[in-house]
């Protein structure tokens, strides 16, 4: 199994269409040979001391998939094209890590 963390900084005042465009697209995703999970998150303001500054413009994917070969071939699949696509203009900056179980 591997582990993706995926952070999508996104440009002001576009977190809500963002979103609506993501989750359209989770069903896709968690419907692919090999996805064990996919689950977009925001940052909550949870009050603890410990806890970094809230990112209003910060949309994390918690993702879990059976082999790498999975996470590639779900790269190139037709949604995610098409997600990539229609959410360009919303996105400033993505960063990925890929982690497997220590």
């Amino acid at each position: 199994m591997i582990h993706v963390i995926a952070t999508i900084e996104l440009r002001p005042s576009s977190r809500e269409k963002y979103l609506k465009i993501l989750q359209n697209n989770v069903p896709y995703v968690k419907a692919e040979k090999g996805c064990l999970g996919y689950e977009p998150a925001v940052d909550l303001d949870s009050g603890l001391a410990f806890q970094e500054t809230v990112r209003k413009n910060v949309v994390t994917i918690v993702e879990a998939w059976e082999t790498l070969e999975h996470l590639v071939a779900h790269l190139k699949t037709a949604h995610m094209l098409s997600y990539r696509d229609a959410v360009t203009n919303y996105v400033k900056k993505v960063s990925v890590q890929v982690m497997e179980p220590a």
